[in-house]
């Protein structure tokens, strides 16, 4: 086993630590549901991180990005459920009214965050031109999901600062207007990053 966990490390921080799809998708949740929301999410991410591992683990990544055709519609679905995904939040935060009600309200499920995670293009090719290059001369499955668990490891601590901070402030502040504005802006932030990988 002749991966480089160490010098994986350095590779990961600048992704894992930078605002993205699951970034987003993760402050809704905190804010919707709590810690409980919060998990949820963590666990569809992390899910989807493995799916990537073991598909490249066993070649298939490599397979469909050789496909022109298929990587296009890849990309084109991969947009269109992160633009769907973004509409949604930007609803949910528009319907919050005066009452004390939001309108619509929508829970990012376990699924979606696992869907937003797979059928991201930017995640595909993370694994494909980075992971790859410290999963060891024959990369094995099992080198590229213990890589995968250190990526998981890294977000979910990272991830889960962050949202302590934020519940933190929705309890010290309007929490109804701190969760219009965090899913305008997180659903905004969500349609361009989706924007950004068909184009990019």
């Amino acid at each position: 086993m002749d991966m480089n966990i160490f010098g994986f490390l350095p590779a990961l921080l600048p992704v894992a630590l930078s605002p993205g799809a699951s970034f987003t998708l993760v402050m809704n949740s905190a804010l919707t549901g709590g810690n409980k929301g919060l998990l949820r999410t963590l666990t569809g991410t992390a899910l989807g991180i493995y799916t990537h591992a073991f598909f490249i683990g066993l070649g298939i990544t490599a397979v469909l990005i050789s496909s022109p055709a298929a990587f296009a519609v890849l990309k084109v679905t991969g947009t269109v459920y992160l633009l769907w995904l973004g509409a949604m939040l930007i609803r949910s935060g528009i319907t919050v009214n005066s009452g004390g009600l939001i309108g619509a309200k929508h829970s990012v499920t376990l699924k979606e965050a696992w869907l937003a995670n797979v059928l991201n293009p930017k995640a595909i090719f993370f694994y494909l031109t980075v992971v790859s290059q410290f999963a060891g001369a024959k990369g094995g499955v099992c080198n590229y999901l213990i890589l995968a668990s250190v990526h998981i490891v890294v977000m979910s601590i990272w991830l889960f600062a962050i949202t302590q901070t934020l519940i933190f402030s929705a309890q010290k502040t309007n929490p109804l207007m701190l969760k219009k504005y965090v899913n305008i802006v997180g659903g905004m932030m969500l349609i361009a990053f989706s924007l950004h990988s068909l184009i990019y």
